[in-house]
């Protein structure tokens, strides 16, 4: 397909581009493409969609001039290069189409078919199916080879990321100059073989089945774990997020993603979002979810003087450096006993445990030690506004009160949880850790790949190999291990990967 990299790739002549499906994302790559310099055929069978996708197009352009973001005659030599058609046969000398159409396999599947006998030998087709398997969509194409999946996130002229996705009988040729063009659009592409839920979408799954989980054991409000999360760096909390994707919608994918991995429990749907579904409150769009409207801003604290108890933090773990740093950083006194047998924070005679995977009452029991807490993950410290613990049953009064005064001291509101193993940001960090290595132990992305695919397509804060680096291997094992511990589910399972890891530490 050399000529048709040509005509994709070299500058000089751009390709002409097919675009079926003129919908807010078939729109969005329209103007991306033609915004690279490429003539663009924007195709949809509803009389006047095409052209009513251009009349967008060209109001969204022209807020960027107003603020001065684009100049005039670039915003109309852009419209220019796009041309509303009503016909996928007028799209037959395309170098490359891509489809957009409705989340279907069957309506899909016809549509590739007809293109594939419409275009040229040497044309590409591009699926954006976010979900849909590029092996499934190819069959009943008589040249397979040609389609890959080209996933864009919305809104697409904003989102950086590209997911290149390779079915089974995709021409690697023609993934790597996709990827390449990707990159001519101005895009972050990354490879992704077909599996369920691709790179994203998989990877994301923890982020609201953790918050979920903790919903249905009653262990906080969904203000408490949202602010939990977001005190570790991440724009929005799971719940919150959720209320603005939808609920139906969020249900439905990790159905979708639960039945193609045949019931894996790690993709198990809650029945937390069933209800909500089953009661029409589908999120911010209709008003109510999780929240009713939007939930309340919180604040960061200022942290607060009080006569302390006796601090040190034991450990040296990365996290107890973390927390050791913190606390210097805040100009608290505390010593530092590196050879400790536990790790966390000591606040009198309490010990107040960096989680791994076990409930404070179980800690207490073992290490027979009343005045025992658990605290979560404090990946972000100095951004943290809040930040998890749990106490042992017999816990007293006083330290309760001491590690209140603690926390307000480090300007964190003490987000006390019921006693579940792994709090919030913990179990879910870790999870987001173990999916990824997941994905990479099967093949369905390397690790460079899935740390920029959720940083750049779920705005998350970090990816999941730069978390393991931030955290280390072993606390993570540790605390999936406590966790299949105490629920003896498959879904706290650690990846191989992530055992390599440790063992190699």
């Amino acid at each position: 397909m050399s000529e048709t990299k040509q005509w994709l790739i070299e500058s000089a002549s751009p390709a002409l581009v097919g675009v079926v499906g003129a919908g807010i994302m078939g729109a969005g790559i329209a103007q991306v493409a033609a915004q690279a310099g490429h003539q663009v055929l924007l195709a949809d069978m509803r009389e006047g969609a095409a052209a009513a996708a251009v009349v967008q197009i060209g109001k969204a352009l022209d807020m960027l001039v107003s603020k001065g973001r684009m100049a005039a005659p670039d915003r109309d030599a852009l419209l220019g290069r796009i041309v509303p058609v009503g016909a996928t046969a007028e799209l037959k000398d395309a170098a490359l189409v891509i489809e957009v159409i409705v989340e279907k396999l069957e309506p899909k599947q016809q549509l590739l078919r007809e293109l594939d006998a419409l275009l040229a030998e040497g044309a590409i087709i591009a699926t954006n199916t976010s979900s849909i398997s590029v092996t499934a969509l190819a069959n009943g194409m008589s040249n397979p080879r040609r389609l890959v999946g080209m996933h864009f996130f919305n809104p697409v002229p904003v989102m950086k990321l590209v997911e290149v996705v390779s079915g089974a009988e995709t021409d690697a040729g023609v993934a790597q100059l996709i990827f390449e063009l990707g990159r001519r659009w101005g895009k972050t592409p990354v490879h992704a073989r077909s599996t369920p839920g691709f790179i994203v979408n998989r990877i994301a799954r923890p982020y609201y089945a953790e918050a979920l989980a903790l919903l249905q054991e009653q262990a906080g409000e969904p203000l408490q774990i949202d602010r939990a999360l977001r005190g570790a760096g991440f724009r929005m909390g799971p719940c919150e997020l959720m209320d603005l994707i939808g609920h139906d919608t969020n249900y439905l994918v990790t159905q979708s993603v639960f039945d193609a991995n045949y019931g894996d429990k790690r993709f198990q749907p809650s029945l937390v979002q069933k209800a909500l579904v089953d009661g029409g409150r589908l999120g911010r769009k209709v008003g109510k979810g999780f929240y009713t409207g939007l939930p309340a801003a919180s604040a960061k604290l200022e942290a607060t003087a009080a006569v302390l108890a006796p601090l040190s933090v034991a450990g040296c773990s990365p996290l107890a450096l973390r927390l050791a740093g913190f606390l210097q950083h805040k100009g608290l006194p505390f010593i530092h006993a590196e050879s400790a047998e536990w790790e966390g924070l000591g606040v009198g005679n309490l010990q107040v445990h960096l989680s791994r995977g076990r409930s404070a009452a179980q800690l207490a029991s073992m290490l027979n030690h009343p005045e025992l807490a658990v605290m979560d993950w404090p990946l972000a410290p100095e951004h943290a506004d809040g930040l998890a613990l749990a106490f042992a049953p017999k816990a007293s009064a006083q330290a309760r009160k001491q590690v209140d005064d603690v926390w307000h001291a480090l300007g964190w509101e003490p987000l006390l949880l019921r006693d579940v193993p792994g709090l919030a940001v913990a179990r879910t960090v870790a999870m987001l850790i173990n999916e990824g290595c997941d994905a990479v132990w099967q093949g369905v992305c390397d690790a460079d790949a899935a740390d920029l695919g959720v940083k750049l397509g779920l705005n998350y804060p970090a990816g999941p190999f730069e978390w393991l680096e931030l955290v280390g291997a072993e606390p993570v094992v540790a605390l999936l291990d406590g966790m299949f511990a105490a629920y003896r589910s498959e879904r706290y399972r650690v990846s191989p990967l992530l055992q390599q890891r440790r063992w190699a530490a």
